[in-house]
């Protein structure tokens, strides 16, 4: 059979010793989960002598295959061993055992989990609409189609990609409100009083156990108890098909405390598309609460790089995006609402219903842009919220050195990044802005500097030289530091963000070109995306837990950068203009007849 579906979401399991991918998917309505069983893990070897290698890994190693492969290393093309195994528990066991075996130097790309390799090698973007054909399924495992109204596909050919267009998904925020008379809430004491929940498909409610004023909008799902509360949450939940499911810093309150709650009541949390529960799984220093098939994106760690505050509550956020107070009461204070009633009850509701609808307005506002980068890094939406923005950047990297046919670098290890941490990068240039009251500024900005640095520089660990050079003519040197970058070829990440910039400007020409306002705005979605991406490849060079770390490199473009901004400055003065701020790729600068003769 052939269909058409979005992917939304990714897992495997193991059926008869074998690894079989999950994607989870949609079909309008309809939950769709593809099977493919046809993915096996591996990874390279790097070896001082290849046959003896090969030889010595058939002889110690339980594996499916070895073969000599032509791969590159920083765009010089080597021989590697590619090793396949069995299953991903197997790949991490035999790990230590390659490298102790004598022929074997190093192995590389081990530490890609196994979903995120399906997704690169088999070209699988999950957000995005996709053709599947394969043999229809009436089980597999825990999945049955008709108990949990699921079509179950076992793929019997590649995914083929749908040309793109925006998609529509169905986005439900949520929020509990607890009972909390001593302090910090605790489960096991603290009743839920209050779940609200809003969305773009028209459900806007608070869930409670009371219900409030007559005269006030009927807003309140008012049941009997607590635990029907719970249910009737997940009964919501899965009546409406939801595809994405916010909260705000629900990763560490709400849905370990609805868990716990639903646990102490004997509720199922079975909102996954397969019907499971609420799982942790460690993402970065924290636990993510995840769902199979209903993707949970957590807006605090979204706002917590979106935009920089001193603080980041849901009433800040909300003020800075949208410039309107929303209503609050004192966390302290909730439990007198709730037992004083009247008035105050009705402001606990109000209060609880605008939480989700903030809620709600902040995810329409910023889950565009996360859209666009789960797009263009490949991975999951899951994954790609809680993603520092160098770690974005790095698995976007990760993905186009497989099309490149580069092996990636390895991580280096704990005391390699706290050595590194210590080096002293100058940074960008900053003149500190003069005091008092300035009228008729004139501002100059370069249009992505960092970026634009590293690709007319050419300023890539693979082009690198130290020490003494023949011709310097064919290397670009860098100010203050004489680090040499040879001219040609072009390094890998330079060559990348050549292609994402001049992609961003097309964009941007067709942008403009165009009458559709919904395009327009499609459009300048990922544009932004693109910018934000480019914009933080400098980091992968300055962050020493990064693939392509590279102090060297760090260093190289930030003397160039003060030099560009120091320069024009300089010329600036020339023409009667002097700065009276700088900072890293622009200035602002003051009209001055007589030439200043500032430096």
């Amino acid at each position: 059979m052939e269909k058409n579906v979005v992917i939304l979401d990714i897992d495997y399991v193991t059926y008869e010793d074998k690894p079989v991918i999950r994607l989870f998917s949609k079909n309008g309505d309809e939950n769709v989960i593809l099977l493919d069983d046809t993915f096996e893990p591996y990874l390279y070897v790097v070896c001082d002598d290849i046959d003896k290698g090969i030889e010595e890994i058939r002889e110690n190693l339980d594996v499916i295959s070895i073969e000599k492969v032509i791969k590159k290393d920083f765009q010089v093309e080597k021989e590697f061993v590619k090793v396949t195994f069995e299953h991903p528990q197997e790949l991490a066991k035999n790990r230590d055992n390659l490298r102790d075996l004598e022929s074997v130097v190093q192995i590389r790309e081990f530490d890609i989990p196994f979903y995120r390799r399906y997704l690169m090698d088999r070209d699988v973007i999950p957000m995005t609409e996709v053709t599947a054909i394969g043999e229809e399924l009436d089980s597999f495992l825990n999945l049955d189609s008709k108990k949990q109204d699921i079509q179950i596909i076992k793929l019997t050919e590649e995914l083929k990609r749908v040309p793109d267009y925006p998609q529509k998904f169905r986005i439900l925020s949520f929020d509990l409100e607890v009972r909390n008379p001593h302090g910090m809430p605790n489960s096991e004491e603290d009743e839920i009083i209050m779940i609200g929940v809003a969305s773009n498909f028209g459900v806007n409610q608070v869930i409670s156990t009371k219900t409030n004023s007559e005269d006030r909008d009927d807003f309140v799902n008012q049941v009997e108890s607590e635990k029907e509360m719970i249910e009737e949450f997940v009964d919501i939940i899965k009546k409406n098909n939801v595809d994405i499911i916010v909260g705000y810093n629900s990763d560490n309150f709400d849905f370990p405390y609805l868990k716990d709650r639903a646990k102490i009541l004997d509720v199922d949390l079975d909102i996954g598309m397969d019907e499971s529960e609420v799982k942790y799984i460690r993402r970065g220093y924290a636990n993510a609460a995840s769902l199979k098939g209903l993707i949970h994106v957590d807006l605090y760690l979204v706002m917590r790089r979106y935009m920089s505050l001193e603080r980041y509550t849901l009433e800040r956020v909300y003020y800075e995006l949208f410039g309107e107070e929303k209503i609050d009461v004192p966390g302290e204070r909730i439990w007198e609402f709730w037992d004083n009633g009247g008035e105050e009850l009705d402001n606990l509701f109000d209060y609880s219903l605008d939480d989700v609808v903030s809620t709600l307005k902040i995810a329409e506002q910023t889950l565009p842009l996360n859209l666009e980068l789960t797009r263009i890094i490949g991975q999951p939406l899951f994954d790609v919220s809680r993603m520092a923005t160098g770690q974005q950047a790095e698995w976007f990297l990760v993905k186009q050195a497989y099309f490149d046919n580069e092996v990636v670098p390895n991580k280096q290890g704990a005391n390699f990044a706290d050595r590194a941490n210590a080096e002293d990068n100058e940074g960008g240039y900053v003149r500190e802005p003069e005091t008092g009251l300035h009228e008729n500024l004139v501002q100059f900005d370069f249009r992505s500097l960092y970026p634009s640095i590293i690709i007319s520089k050419n300023i890539s660990p693979d082009v690198m030289v130290l020490g003494d050079v023949e011709n310097e003519d064919d290397y670009n040197i860098s100010p203050e530091h004489g680090l040499k970058f040879k001219k040609s070829p072009q390094g890998f990440i330079p060559s990348v963000i050549d292609k994402i910039l001049q992609e961003r400007f097309r964009i941007k020409r067709e942008m403009k070109a165009s009458d559709d306002l919904q395009q327009k705005k499609a459009l300048d979605v990922q544009q932004q995306a693109i910018k934000r991406l480019a914009n933080t490849m400098y980091g992968i060079y300055g962050f020493p837990r990064f693939r392509w770390y590279s102090f060297e490199c760090a260093k190289a473009i930030t003397s160039w950068g003060r030099q560009y901004i120091k320069s024009s400055i300089k010329k600036a003065e020339e023409y009667g203009f002097y700065a009276i701020y700088a900072d890293t790729d622009g200035f602002y600068a003051k009209y001055k007849k007589e030439k200043s003769k500032r430096n």
